[in-house]
């Protein structure tokens, strides 16, 4: 990774413009484990995978409770994570002791930002090296921010970042137009879906994952291991193909009627392969 003698010094510019330690702990997040978000009207789901260093040891946590209407997981180093969050928690006990509403997630995910772009920017101190997706609900709604290390934040209906995330992106991007009407119980389905996505061939069980639901009535909180399995079972009930793929099945069948019989071959085979199989 070591590329050349501008990149020992976060507050070193290259001759193109760049800041390469910036860039490599925006590196560190695609490294971590998997995280994904996405949001309706009313509610907030947050997804990640649970990965051990060994079958000996337990998972380290990535979903945090900041209040009872924020809630974060991350991606990346773990340890920034956790000192990440204990400050997101603090800011919110502040300003609910001064001015007894809760903090509006806007105001707290720049805040967060402000907090990291400070790091890019002091020669004695490094970027912090992990990505968060803040979801939760004010009076503007339901809201998903992503954080990165750089300090820039944006805001999204649906979003996933971690290793192999391109995959849940991709799934995403076809479903997102159904997230802003779809109800809490296909929001948890999606989620799963898109998390599966990232394990490329693994078996998704309630062992390897967290999820957690934050909306209108109800407060950040993260389910328990009984509740998802129960979901993962619904989902393979239902079969192995996603929601976005029964549309994508039935389009499938239209052209083989079209073509010679060599080419009647190709799409039922292509049926049989996982939704986001890349």
């Amino acid at each position: 990774m070591f590329r050349n003698q501008y990149d020992t010094d976060v507050t070193t510019w290259s001759p193109a413009g760049r800041l390469f330690q910036v860039e490599y702990a925006m590196e560190a997040v695609k490294q971590g484990s998997a995280a994904i978000g996405l949001r309706s009207k009313t509610h907030v789901v947050l997804a990640c995978v649970n990965k051990a260093n060994s079958e000996l040891s337990s998972h380290q946590k990535k979903i945090f409770k900041a209040d009872d209407h924020i809630g974060v997981a991350i991606a990346g180093l773990t340890a920034d994570g956790r000192v990440l969050s204990r400050y997101m928690r603090s800011e919110c006990i502040n300003y609910s002791y001064s001015y007894e509403s809760p903090l509006p997630v806007g105001r707290l995910v720049v805040q967060l930002a402000d907090k990291a772009q400070v790091c890019t920017q002091r020669s004695w101190k490094r970027p912090y090296g992990v990505g968060l997706l803040v979801a939760g609900l004010d009076e503007s709604g339901a809201h998903l921010y992503y954080n990165c290390p750089s300090g820039n934040y944006f805001e999204y209906q649906a979003f996933a970042i971690g290793s192999r995330s391109q995959a849940a992106k991709t799934y995403l991007e076809r479903r997102f137009e159904n997230f802003m009407s779809s109800s809490r119980e296909d929001q948890l389905k999606d989620a799963l879906f898109a998390l599966r996505e990232t394990l490329q061939g693994e078996k998704l069980t309630s062992s390897v994952c967290t999820v957690a639901v934050v909306g209108v009535g109800e407060a950040f909180h993260i389910l328990d291991n009984q509740t998802v399995q129960a979901l993962i079972d619904s989902l393979e009930i239902a079969g192995e193909e996603g929601p976005a793929n029964e549309e994508g099945a039935a389009a499938d069948q239209g052209p083989p009627a079209d073509q010679g019989p060599p080419a009647d071959q190709g799409p039922p085979a292509d049926q049989d392969l996982a939704p986001m199989d890349i």
